[in-house]
């Protein structure tokens, strides 16, 4: 589905707002052939990869497209649910637990659609749906926690990119990150705190990141600052001493130097100190995905262990957890100012949380 012109708009119908949940995708399924257009709508995007040149495409094409599509796939199939990708299918229980959420408080005419970047659902199928429900305000989410251009600004190219051609185009607003929002930080706290109540607490608590090439962070891409930021506050809430938390950067892809600390090496190092136990926690993916359930919870637990290391815990994303739910409508709420009608327990409700808001005390 792609988004068309208004040929069909109804004026008697009443105009709606629509919030657009945005992340990156996954392939359509766990196999080499879904996994080469996944992987090359991904890398060819210049807010991935910035060097688009004849090497880079001589390198994606002649060599990645024909090596690392099998090699995904067999990790996509570890993790791989009856439903689907996980990042979908979590994403999916969001989208539809923050539209009931929200309807409940603003009232009908709010529609939330899931869109991806490189997977199905397109955000240009998305933004279709929310014409078709005669949304003329469209708020623009990318589940991302911290800003990065590799992921909140790419959101935003595609979506420009989708009304340039346009007629008429919609109303448009954009959340660029919530890195530090009390309800996210507070959800992130509990849901550690709950696993320690089951299993006990670590000797460290792992804070890992998806990592960025340094020289996107030297060109001033803030992302390394905002991770920071919610490492510390993460470890404010939870009472930590700053020698029982550590914070890492995963993910890295190519030869480059990539932001440091790495989380592999730290595992490894940490293993061959004997360390007893280690819990990983991954505060900025909204969902599970390849990443956190195969990376992080089989590879990095592999090389800590095989290092020399003792018991080794992943705790999950946030996911759809009410108290995730409710932190994501948190930070939609006030960008609908003037455009819902707001009730007042809401707006009571919004104003105490501004004045807890560690910035205002």
């Amino acid at each position: 589905m792609r988004y068309r012109d208004e040929t069909d708009f109804d004026h008697q119908r009443p105009l709606a707002t629509g919030i657009l949940l945005a992340n990156v995708g996954s392939p359509s399924a766990p196999t080499r052939r879904a996994l080469r257009p996944y992987l090359k709508r991904f890398l060819s995007d210049p807010r991935v990869i910035e060097d688009q040149g004849v090497l880079w495409w001589c390198v994606l094409n002649l060599v990645i497209l024909n090596t690392r599509p099998k090699r995904s796939a067999e990790l996509y199939r570890k993790i791989w649910l009856d439903e689907g990708s996980p990042l979908l299918v979590h994403a999916q229980a969001q989208a539809k637990a923050m539209g009931e959420r929200l309807r409940a408080t603003f009232g009908g005419d709010l529609h939330v659609e899931l869109g991806m970047a490189y997977g199905e659902p397109f955000i240009a199928s998305a933004l279709e749906r929310l014409r078709r429900a005669n949304c003329r305000r469209v708020l623009v989410f990318p589940l991302f926690p911290q800003y990065s251009a590799t992921t909140t600004a790419s959101v935003f190219d595609a979506v420009t990119g989708i009304f340039n051609r346009a007629r008429w185009v919609p109303e448009l607003r954009m959340i660029g990150d919530y890195h530090a929002h009390p309800a996210y930080i507070a959800a992130l706290a509990a849901s550690i705190r709950e696993h320690w109540a089951a299993n006990g607490e670590p000797e460290r608590l792992l804070m890992s990141f998806h990592g960025l090439p340094l020289r996107y962070f030297r060109g001033g891409d803030p992302y390394h600052c905002q991770c920071l930021a919610t490492g510390r506050l993460l470890a404010a809430e939870l009472g930590l001493d700053r020698d029982r938390w550590f914070l890492t950067f995963q993910s890295r892809f190519g030869r480059e130097e990539w932001m440091h600390p790495y989380t592999d090496k730290t595992l490894a190092e940490w293993g061959a100190q004997k360390v007893g136990r280690v819990d990983v926690v991954c505060p900025g993916f909204s969902s599970d995905c390849l990443e956190t359930l195969e990376e992080i919870a089989m590879e990095n637990r592999d090389t800590f262990q095989q290092a020399g290391g003792g018991d080794y815990h992943y705790i999950p994303a946030l996911n759809q957890r009410e108290d995730h739910v409710a932190a994501l409508c948190q930070v939609v709420e006030p960008h609908l100012h003037g455009w819902v009608a707001e009730p007042r327990e809401a707006i009571a409700a919004r104003v105490e949380r501004a004045a807890a808001h560690p910035f205002n005390r």
